[in-house]
């Protein structure tokens, strides 16, 4: 069955929404890299699915020496 590009989008930005959320869960605070290597995606996407996030409510975006740090609201 064929899915439209932005459906597949969805389905993976909810896949990794979850995996998100279950880090910071067990870890509390982590980085945008942190998140990518769990991830296995680039920093740029790590961060664009927690950005997502902020917008969302679930995310506190803190900026402490120049790295981004992700804790949950």
């Amino acid at each position: 069955m064929y899915l439209p590009y932005s459906t597949n989008r969805n389905i993976i930005m909810k896949s990794h929404s979850k995996k998100i959320l279950r880090l910071l869960k067990k870890e509390k605070v982590v980085t945008s890299s942190e998140i990518a290597k769990h991830l296995k995606v680039s920093w740029n996407t790590a961060d664009k699915h927690l950005l997502e996030l902020v917008v969302d409510g679930k995310v506190q975006k803190i900026k402490k020496q120049g790295v981004n740090l992700w804790v949950l609201k």
